[in-house]
């Protein structure tokens, strides 16, 4: 019997590629109920006609729920009876962002605090939030909201523990190959209309991790979290330019562009920072990072403080395992996507 038996799931943000996928891998379990929480009424209509059409036998599992995690009473309704979350809603495209940082504010820290503090009261068992490896060393607004998001997760992880309550955990992850809005999806539609890729910086890397890949992060998190923990997979990247030839190789070579870094954009990304990797265990294929449980009484360090306050290096895709251009081909090959693409089959979600 899984711990998920009979237990009912919410994803926020759930018609999403993430939420997608977690349906891919849970729908036809033994879970008794999946919760959709999103904004957008016309793509929960068109997952719930997919699944209808997919999985007619499994189909009475998922419900639906308008809402908002800007609307803590839309989060409130939709709470009671759910054992576990996983909070996937957020505003993730780096220049929108960039140029509306206050959307990003109320959706990846004030909704992530709703959402919270609603699992809190409702007695929620376990929150898994989603984080971006742009929240590591942040430089543009959409991951500086990600980083102002995990200090929300870690603060309320702390009063639910106080409280001997719901068991609230992170995940910090990088590019999810295939996931909406991001790069190879581009590629493919601009190699389709016979255009070059457009390149930002062909020696820009970037960890490559595909949608079960991110699943199956959520769900160890899920299973062996500690209140605040934060969990890392560790990942693969490639250079952009591989990234670039690898689709090429697959879908035809339309020639390039390269048309420089966007705003906000970092040369590579890091997963975990150098003062993470001080506290953080080497659970084989990933990286647990306790929460920094001190409290307020500083005065204490006035007379025995901690000497060393960070490790050598950071995890980033620079110093992870680089994959060449074949390596990387192989790596896009895993994905759902890349392979409904190769045979024909166009992508909407």
């Amino acid at each position: 019997m899984s711990t998920f038996n009979g237990a009912t799931l919410m994803i926020t943000g759930g018609t999403g590629s993430f939420g997608n996928t977690v349906l891919k891998h849970f729908l036809e379990t033994d879970i008794g109920e999946i919760r959709i929480f999103s904004r957008d009424e016309k793509k929960q209509d068109d997952m719930r006609h997919e699944i209808q059409a997919k999985h007619p036998d499994h189909a009475n599992k998922v419900k639906f729920y308008v809402g908002d995690v800007r609307d803590p009473r839309s989060i409130g309704d939709a709470m009671p009876g759910v054992d576990y979350i996983f909070h996937a809603a957020a505003l993730k495209q780096v220049p929108s962002c960039e140029f509306f940082p206050m959307q990003a504010v109320k959706t990846n820290v004030e909704g992530t605090d709703n959402v919270l503090h609603a699992a809190i009261a409702a007695g929620v068992k376990r929150v898994v939030c989603l984080s971006t490896d742009k929240a590591a060393y942040p430089i543009n607004a959409m991951g500086i909201s990600k980083a102002m998001m995990e200090h929300v997760i870690t603060a309320n992880a702390r009063v639910a523990a106080d409280r001997g309550g719901t068991v609230i955990c992170c995940t910090r992850y990088g590019n999810v190959m295939c996931s909406r809005g991001s790069v190879i999806p581009l590629f493919i539609d601009q190699i389709h209309a016979g255009n070059p890729i457009t390149i930002t910086d062909p020696n820009m890397t970037r960890f490559l991790m595909n949608l079960d890949e991110a699943v199956e992060l959520v769900r160890f998190a899920f299973e062996h979290a500690h209140p605040g923990d934060l969990f890392i997979q560790k990942a693969d990247a490639s250079t952009i330019g591989d990234l670039a030839k690898a689709v090429q190789k697959l879908f035809g070579d339309t020639g390039t562009n390269i048309i420089g870094t966007r705003h906000g954009e970092k040369l590579y990304e890091t997963l975990m920072t150098r003062e993470e990797n001080l506290r953080s265990e080497d659970m084989g294929n990933y990286f647990r990072i306790a929460a920094d449980n001190r409290d307020l009484n500083y005065d204490k360090f006035f007379v025995k403080g901690q000497v060393q306050t960070m490790a050598d290096e950071a995890y980033t895709s620079h110093n992870t395992k680089r994959l060449d251009v074949e390596g990387t081909v192989k790596k896009i090959l895993t994905t759902d996507y890349v392979q409904e693409e190769l045979n024909g089959i166009r992508h909407n979600k």
